[in-house]
């Protein structure tokens, strides 16, 4: 299916009126933005431990030194063999922003509740070079609400995305972004969470689509994904000489 063709003279017309409302959604979030440092904090009194490859860290020590926490909820189970497609996905465009974050004073770490031998070695598969440990044994990802345990999806509800979802469309591990601010005294506090698809925003691949004649192209939510060393290779375009 091909879309409506037209003269330059109309298309100019047509994308000037399309130009009005990407400024009005660039204001938007900006706004939404401002609003966003503008919450309130809640400090963290929890001692959460982490498996980390240089050994027990707590989550003022995932700071490395800087003042700003981005942690991402990788869904990685402890009895998950991959890590999610979708995490994946997203953790493919971290490394290349990692020295920009860093020196902006923001560190980023993901957070898996898998074994630590299991997270070096999906890593290791996938190529990555971002800090990644472990919170198996801890509250962590339950109080953050991305993992669920048996009993917990037994119920008749689950807290996800600050809306109470229905078992059965949940899982025992689903995917979030959370803010930390530590400040001079030490004290730690949680200034944000995102989830579902609230992370999107940093997939630079779908911004990208997003501007592609076909778009995403996609029939349900980045159906068309799969880890990088899965795809197959892609068909090329028709020649007009065959």
């Amino acid at each position: 299916m091909q879309n409506e063709v037209v003269s330059r003279e109309q298309w100019i017309e047509a994308r000037r009126a399309l130009l009005l409302k990407e400024k009005e959604a660039t204001k938007l979030r900006d706004s939404i933005n401002a609003e966003r440092l503008a919450l309130p904090w809640v400090k963290v009194d929890k001692n959460y431990v982490f498996d980390t490859p240089e050994g027990k860290k707590s989550l003022a020590d995932l700071f490395d030194g800087r003042s700003q926490l981005l942690i991402y909820h990788f869904m990685l189970g402890p009895d998950w063999e991959a890590g999610c497609p979708g995490c994946s996905f997203l953790s493919d465009h971290v490394d290349g922003a990692l020295p920009h974050l860093n020196h902006h004073d923001v560190t980023w770490v993901a957070v898996s509740r898998a074994p630590l031998d299991k997270i070096a070695a999906y890593k290791s598969r996938m190529g990555w070079k971002f800090p990644w440990v472990s919170s198996f044994g801890s509250d962590f990802n339950f109080d953050y609400h991305v993992s669920f345990s048996p009993e917990d999806l037994a119920k008749d509800k689950v807290f996800y995305n600050f809306t109470p979802l229905q078992p059965a469309d949940a899982n025992d591990e689903l995917p979030g972004l959370s803010a930390f601010y530590r400040n001079d005294k030490g004290e730690v506090f949680h200034t944000y969470s995102s989830y579902a698809r609230g992370p999107e925003e940093l997939i630079g691949t779908l911004m990208i689509l997003d501007r592609a004649p076909k778009g995403r192209n996609e029939e349900g939510t980045m159906n068309f994904v799969r880890r990088h060393d899965e795809y197959e290779e892609a068909p090329k375009a028709p020649s007009c000489c065959h």
